[in-house]
């Protein structure tokens, strides 16, 4: 099965997110997206253009003020608070710009940590960290602190964490933003394998050499939101 016959990860039907006033802003004008497993999606825009605004409704951060956003065909319109914090916690893996480790807890504990609540035995949450640093390329720092690893390795460390939890969805937001370019190549190289790999992947940046990784792209200026088709 090939993306285009996947089922759809993420589906936006006349989605739209307006900022209350005085006055109101439009932070995403009304729009429609399906990104389907397996794909390997890339956003890209300036600064203030609407990109934070996307990942926070893709992230169930914020819900749309209008129109309706189904992650995994589910309906998050329709949840509660609670039940969108837990769909988040299930669905999507969460990678930033700024790793967000802790300092003095080592690379395992740091990954081991988005398990806390999901119900993993602690003996079987550092064991699941363990398998996502091997699957960063890290089996040979998982008992290194943050303060003793390079950059790209901590960004591996984060990309694990959002990984652990097996989520459907790989939600990045400027991951490469932090690095200098030959570490950032490597860390979009990692992107690429766990695309490969079949995992659902979304890069949202300002950089449009690292927009153009992805299999499509989106473009968004003053909240409007574009596909490039690429050649």
């Amino acid at each position: 099965m090939t993306p285009a016959d996947g089922p759809a990860v993420i589906e936006l039907r006349a989605c739209a997110l307006t900022y209350p006033g005085p006055p109101p802003v439009v932070g995403l004008s009304a729009c429609d997206l399906v990104i389907r497993a397996g794909e390997f999606v890339t956003v890209v825009g300036p600064s203030g253009a609407g990109k934070s605004t996307l990942l926070n409704v893709l992230g169930l951060l914020d819900a749309p003020s209008s129109g309706s956003y189904l992650l995994d065909g589910i309906d998050t319109g329709e949840l509660s608070d609670a039940q969108c914090t837990a769909l988040r916690g299930q669905r999507i893996g969460f990678v930033f710009q700024s790793f967000h480790l802790l300092p003095y807890r080592t690379a395992s504990e740091n990954v081991a940590l988005a398990l806390t609540y999901g119900g993993v035995p602690r003996k079987g949450r550092l064991e699941l960290a363990r398998q996502a640093l091997r699957q960063v390329g890290l089996e040979h720092r998982m008992d290194a602190l943050p303060t003793t690893l390079s950059g790209g390795e901590r960004q591996r460390v984060a990309i694990a964490r959002a990984l652990v939890g097996r989520p459907s969805l790989l939600l990045c937001d400027e991951p490469t933003g932090n690095l200098d370019s030959a570490t950032a190549e490597s860390v979009l190289r990692l992107l690429e394998d766990l695309h490969r790999d079949g995992m659902t992947v979304v890069v949202i940046t300002h950089d449009a050499a690292v927009a153009a990784r992805g299999q499509r792209t989106l473009t968004i200026r003053d909240g409007v939101m574009s596909e490039r088709v690429p050649l």
